[in-house]
Parts: C-alpha cells; sequence; structure tokens
C-alpha cells in the first residue's frame, strides 16, 4: 500500500458562466460530487461555489489521473441533474478546469477558502488564483532542454505570476 498526500484545490464552471446552481439544486449537485468523489477513492475536504461554478479541495490517490477524476466528476454531475432531476434547463459544464497542488500546511487554508466562497464572492474578495479555469492546458511555460552549463534559474521566475497578484499559497 503506498504512502500518499495528493492535495489539490480544483475549480471548473458552468457552461458559459451561467448561473446554473442556484440554491434549489445547490445540495444535490455538492452531494452528488462528493459521493462520486467517493466512489473513485477521493477524498473530499471541503465544496462549495458560487452561481457559476464550484470549488473543492480533495485529495486524489495516485492510481487515477487528475484529469479522469475531473472528467468523471463534471460528466456524471451533468448527467444527474439532467437525466435523473430532470431540470427545466440543460445543465452543462464548461470546458477544462483549474487545479493547484497543495501541501498540508497550506490545506487548512484552502478549506477556509472554499467554505467562505458565497461570502468572497459577495464582498468581492476573491483570489484570481483561486478562481482560474481555462479550457486549454495553461500551464507554466517550458521553454524545452537547455543546454550547456545550468543556470540559476531553470525554469520561469515568479514575474510572470505577478499580474494575478501573489500567489494563494
Amino acid at each position: 500500500m503506498p504512502f500518499w498526500r495528493l492535495n489539490y484545490h480544483l475549480v471548473w464552471s458552468t457552461k458559459n458562466r451561467e448561473p446554473f446552481i442556484q440554491p434549489n439544486i445547490e445540495q444535490r449537485l455538492y452531494g452528488y460530487l462528493t459521493n462520486k468523489a467517493a466512489e473513485l477513492g477521493v477524498y473530499v475536504y471541503a465544496i462549495n461555489g458560487w452561481h457559476d461554478h464550484v470549488h473543492m479541495v480533495v485529495a486524489v490517490p495516485p492510481k487515477h489521473a487528475l484529469a479522469y477524476v475531473l472528467k468523471t466528476l463534471k460528466g456524471s454531475s451533468a448527467h444527474d441533474l439532467n437525466q435523473v432531476v430532470k431540470l427545466d434547463f440543460h445543465f452543462a459544464w464548461q470546458r477544462g478546469y483549474g487545479a493547484l497542488t497543495l501541501g498540508e500546511k497550506q490545506k487548512p487554508i484552502a478549506i477556509a477558502y472554499v467554505e467562505n466562497q458565497k461570502q468572497h464572492h459577495q464582498q468581492q474578495d476573491t483570489n484570481p488564483w483561486l478562481e482560474r479555469d481555462a479550457e486549454f492546458d495553461e500551464g507554466p511555460d517550458d521553454t524545452g532542454l537547455i543546454v550547456g552549463p545550468v543556470p540559476e534559474v531553470v525554469r520561469e521566475g515568479r514575474e510572470p505570476y505577478h499580474y494575478l497578484g501573489e500567489p494563494p499559497f
């Protein structure tokens, strides 16, 4: 049995950022996502969101790729809302997601942020790093293989990230 601590802060949005996540479906949606995560062996530490997106703080076992977990959570929850609940509209998720890794020390901070999602949005004091999701892979730039002596900084510095403010963790 391997030892693992693979913590993530995940965020993804409704299709076209439509305000689909209303109080009448929110409890069912979050319950469904939590149960589906448990079926995958994913530990859910926090789940919450706003009218147009969901945040989760989770630990994903190494037997699953993160993309597989998100695909399963998003696809099955949309199917549940459309085929079982039968909403008056077609519920859909936007392509893509945001995923940030967390150390054990950062996990309580992320949990508190997720638990207070509604207050953050009402007070407009959200953290842009934690609200970001994307359809396409927007990982850090990789300049490729470095030939010659190894420079002091092998990858990019902190400067490219300053346009969003300080990193959350």
